[in-house]
């Protein structure tokens, strides 16, 4: 099938978008007559109408809100690849790689450099998502996710288990040293918006009942609740991989271990596709994650 030029899709798309003949040559910097005509082409090809006329404007037809809708994906995968192949330069390797925003701002990239030694010259490209979507449309190499394994379209193998653990800043501590569970009750504690169920499920392990176990402050995001506990405004229960550098350096200290941990972090690689590249990062982050681990459970979580 005859595939249209790149300004007959563009004038289409620009036309979909703006409802008009005018106000599309206005944006592409063309004449009205090139668009109508482009357009008039577009609908020749396909071979039914894909606008009707509105007043002074153009509407799409149902066949052009669904063309509308694939090429819009469609174009966007181009302008990615293309986008790509630039990064990419001379030697062509580039990776997308969909991160969790908190996991990969402070597990991922401070053990980056170790990935960028083995593959020096591999471009990277990072974008966030939290929940599963598919990764050959969005033309994704590799996702890290959190939660069930389940993930139409791709492969998840395990990275970590969650491992969640209770921390808070030395400060803190000094006002309140919980040395059995009768004193978790004087804390101020932090919330995780999304599992409320964390500290009463972990003060329940610790025969102590609070009926203000969900009084606190509350957070969308870990790395929000993990900068309030280092600056003492309550202990928090977080993935212990997130907490490694603060558990070090003894900006937080580990006060407990939390029974309700059990969910898995997971990479994720597009069913049907082979790049030699993403299976080396998937091989390279899985060893980095048995590593930490291993050395976490070495020193005992790095407690204070």
């Amino acid at each position: 099938m005859q595939i249209p030029s790149t300004a007959v899709l563009r004038s289409f798309e620009a036309a979909a978008k703006a409802q008009s003949y005018t106000s599309a040559a206005e944006i592409l910097g063309i004449s009205q007559a090139v668009v109508s005509r482009q357009v008039k082409e577009f609908e020749a090809l396909i071979g039914t109408p894909l606008f009707r006329k509105d007043g002074r404007g153009v509407v799409l037809t149902p066949a052009g809100q669904s063309l509308s809708a694939s090429l819009q994906d469609n174009l966007a995968a181009l302008r990615r690849t293309i986008a790509n192949a630039r990064a990419a330069g001379e030697t062509g390797q580039s990776l997308r790689i969909a991160i969790l925003p908190t996991f990969g701002s402070r597990w991922l990239m401070p053990r980056l450099a170790g990935f960028r030694a083995r593959q020096p010259g591999v471009t990277l490209s990072f974008e966030s998502h939290t929940r599963p979507f598919d990764l050959a449309k969005a033309g994704v190499d590799v996702a890290i996710h959190f939660g069930s394994s389940d993930w139409v379209g791709g492969r998840a193998m395990r990275l970590c288990p969650e491992d969640l653990i209770v921390v808070a800043a030395p400060a803190l501590m000094a006002h309140s040293d919980p040395k059995g569970g009768a004193d978790y009750n004087t804390l101020p504690r932090l919330h995780l918006t999304s599992r409320a169920e964390l500290w009463p499920a972990f003060l329940k392990s610790q025969n102590v009942t609070v009926e203000s176990a969900t009084v606190g402050d509350r957070f969308d995001q870990f790395s929000a609740m993990i900068a309030a506990a280092v600056h003492g405004l309550g202990a928090a229960i977080v993935p212990a991989y997130l907490v490694e550098a603060e558990l070090a350096q003894r900006t937080l200290h580990k006060i407990g271990q939390a029974p309700c941990g059990s969910g898995q972090y997971y990479v994720v690689r597009p069913l049907g596709l082979r790049n030699a590249t993403a299976t080396a990062f998937c091989d390279w982050v899985r060893a980095e994650a048995a590593s930490s681990q291993r050395l976490r459970a070495h020193a005992g979580d790095l407690p204070g």
